[in-house]
């Protein structure tokens, strides 16, 4: 059986719809802390198991049987290494052959704040004696295109990455690329380093959304700072506009850059285009 954790959220529901395409219903095992939310997977035929990352116990519980696990990277910054752990023994107690793992693109190297947990998840894995293979994501597609309204409204995309590359790619990109792992043999101990296939600077963002909605759009660099205040003074909480600075900033180094076109060679299609995901956006 094959687990995914954290389905109730945008990238593990995308997964098993992805594994569906190709494996049986019984064969997916859909772990979520209110089962209620993806009741229309019980409906057809996916096993829904009640488990929490803060739970170890329950999550033991959820995994019996499983021989892999998708371990879908916590949305709680700050407190994913301690429940990332919970979720790593309960895997090993649990007898899970193989655990996939998404954790944050070229995080071993990486400038953002960010990849701090990643990099304590990863070292974790090594520790754990599980096999396991890492998922190096790099940003989502979405991250960017939720500013597009404000963009509009405003004529102004803001942010603090500067001329930095972004090879970004969409949610359904990287679920396309997790579930053909958990569907391959002899995936223990490869690192997967996943990004678009084409680079693009905020600057060409803000073009892009201009050429496509007829209103005119300009990127403004700020410093981190700056930004982070605008975050703050749209509503964001403090850790989260921290975080959005930071990673722009890292961008900005070349944090969110990669050509090495393994997300795609994965899935055997190419990347959603910035120009695609602008046109859905719009």
């Amino acid at each position: 059986m094959i687990a995914i954790t954290g389905v109730s959220g945008q990238l593990g529901r995308q997964v098993v719809e992805e594994l569906l395409k190709t494996v049986e219903a019984r064969s997916v095992v859909a772990i979520v802390r209110t089962p209620a939310k993806v009741s229309d997977l019980a409906g057809r035929g996916v096993q829904v198991r009640a488990g929490d990352y803060n739970d170890r116990a329950a999550m033991q519980q959820a995994l019996t049987g499983v021989e892999k696990l998708l371990l879908v990277s916590s949305s709680e910054v700050g407190q994913r290494a301690v429940q990332h752990r919970n979720v790593i023994e309960a895997a090993k107690a649990a007898g899970v052959k193989l655990i996939a793992y998404t954790s944050l693109l070229h995080a071993d190297t990486s400038p953002l704040g960010l990849a701090e947990e990643h990099v304590t998840t990863e070292k974790m894995l090594k520790e754990s004696g599980v096999p396991f293979v890492l998922l190096r994501n790099g940003w989502y597609t979405e991250n960017y295109l939720a500013s597009v309204p404000a963009a509009l409204q405003h004529g102004v995309f803001i942010g603090s990455a500067g001329a930095g590359k972004i090879a970004s790619a969409t949610r359904t990109d990287y679920a396309a690329a997790a579930a053909k792992v958990l569907t391959l043999d002899n995936q223990a101990g490869k690192t997967y380093e996943l990004a678009g296939d084409r680079g693009w600077t905020l600057a060409e963002l803000a073009e892009e959304v201009s050429r496509q909605s007829g209103k005119t759009v300009v990127y403004q660099n700020l410093s981190e700072a700056e930004f982070k205040a605008a975050l703050l003074g749209a509503g964001l909480p403090e850790g989260f506009a921290a975080m959005l600075a930071n990673s722009d900033i890292g961008a900005s180094k070349g944090g969110l850059f990669d050509d090495s076109h393994q997300l795609s060679q994965l899935t055997g299609r190419p990347t959603t285009s910035l120009e695609e995901s602008v046109r859905s956006t719009l």
